[in-house]
């Protein structure tokens, strides 16, 4: 029998849900409203490709029942582990997404796997690097893997933070004021070269990227869930452009790059010049909710205390080092212990071990750093800080 995953396992209040919208970018993917993602957890065998099935009737999940305060994948350590099956689905439903997105983008997979773990622990992505290296290519396919409610803004010098947000307008024939919602209030938000918004601009998604709620005229809104913003930027050019001040940059869980592809890609992209635009053929995997128990799953995910310590003394390592003015706060230790669990199950463990935090805490803490004039001066960079701390830093050592 088919087992379906309800949203409200986990609390959520009916008003915040969505419409079964048609897809952001295209008619051609819309998925009919009686139709799953469920092929995922039933898959026995390594087939990574996923296939919607019909939805039965609601049935009781096997994952844990959650309350709202409980869906946060918090620091502490959980006493009672998800079940065997429940991390075997995670880690199938992990590798389905990254592998529909490396589809898409060539010879990228760990690039793929860290967007695909930012979206699973439930913070917002960065994507920086030079002009041509597929930025928006990937923020794309990850946003279409998704079947649900997806905006894109295009930031220029003149957007202004009402065409982000939202805007209250006057009903003359009512006589009332109404709030007209924004592109931000969508699952999932791509904030295309975010750097080229003016300040004032990039300072609307301050409130709706922490809280996921939006204030206008004196009444807050909420925001849909789960509710990601996926943003790209050029860090070389310079005119028509401004930096992200740290507040903004600290509320991305994860930062990444993706480099030029290499040899073998490249010679695939240029056989084959339709492989540029290959995220317009992406198709959705999973839905919403499905992400969302995603999320209960790596909840449950174990953190040792002596992990929890080496968390820890990463992030503290960062706030004395010479070359480091402004280290990593607690909200970049959360960030780390956060995807740490998420890594940790779609490596089909139970619980974190220390190369989980060794492997993402150049990714979930190199742009939260602020480097003093001397270092930036001599060429260092957050990312050349972060790995010189994690080789420093001693890692525990874990009983059996």
């Amino acid at each position: 029998m088919t087992t379906t995953l309800r949203h409200d396992q986990y609390g959520s209040d009916d008003a915040t849900r969505l419409p079964d919208a048609a897809h952001p970018f295209d008619d051609a993917t819309r998925i009919p409203s009686d139709r799953r993602f469920m092929s995922i957890r039933q898959t026995s065998d390594a087939t990574l490709t996923p296939a919607y099935t019909p939805m039965s009737a609601p049935a009781e999940s096997p994952l844990p029942q959650l309350e709202d305060d409980d869906s946060v994948i918090t620091l502490s350590s959980v006493s009672t582990p998800p079940p065997d099956n429940d991390i075997s689905w995670f880690q199938r439903s992990f590798a389905a997404l990254t592998t529909n997105i490396a589809n898409a983008v060539l010879d990228k997979t760990m690039a793929i796997r860290l967007c695909v773990t930012a979206l699973i622990a439930g913070g917002h992505l960065l994507i920086e690097d030079v002009p041509g290296t597929g930025k928006t290519q990937l923020a794309r396919s990850l946003a279409r893997s998704v079947h649900a409610p997806c905006r894109r803004i295009q930031f220029t010098p003149d957007l202004l933070p009402s065409d982000v947000t939202g805007t209250t307008v006057y009903d003359q024939h009512q006589g009332t004021f109404s709030f007209r919602q924004g592109p931000v209030f969508s699952s999932i938000v791509l904030a295309d070269e975010i750097n080229r918004a003016s300040p004032k601009t990039q300072s609307a998604l301050l409130e709706v990227m922490e809280e996921g709620t939006v204030t206008a005229a004196g009444v807050t809104y909420e925001v849909p869930k789960p509710f990601m913003v996926i943003a790209t930027q050029n860090p070389i050019e310079q005119t028509g452009t401004y930096r992200l001040p740290e507040a903004q940059l600290d509320r991305f869980i994860i930062a990444t790059s993706i480099g030029h592809p290499g040899r073998q890609a490249g010679l695939a992209i240029l056989k084959h010049p339709g492989t540029a635009c290959r995220s317009d053929a992406v198709r959705p995997v999973c839905h919403g909710d499905d992400i969302l128990s995603l999320r209960g799953v790596a909840a449950h995910i174990r953190m040792d205390d002596m992990v929890a310590e080496y968390v820890m003394r990463i992030v503290e390592a960062t706030r004395v080092d010479d070359a480091v003015a402004f280290g990593a706060s607690m909200r970049g230790a959360l960030a780390l212990a956060r995807c740490a669990q998420v890594w940790a199950a779609a490596e089909g463990r139970s619980y974190v071990v220390p190369d989980d935090v060794k492997t993402l805490s150049p990714a979930t803490l190199a742009h939260r750093i602020v480097l003093t004039s001397e270092a930036s001066f001599r060429g260092m960079t957050g990312l050349r800080v972060i790995e010189r701390i994690v080789e420093d830093v001693p890692p525990p050592t874990l009983g059996p």
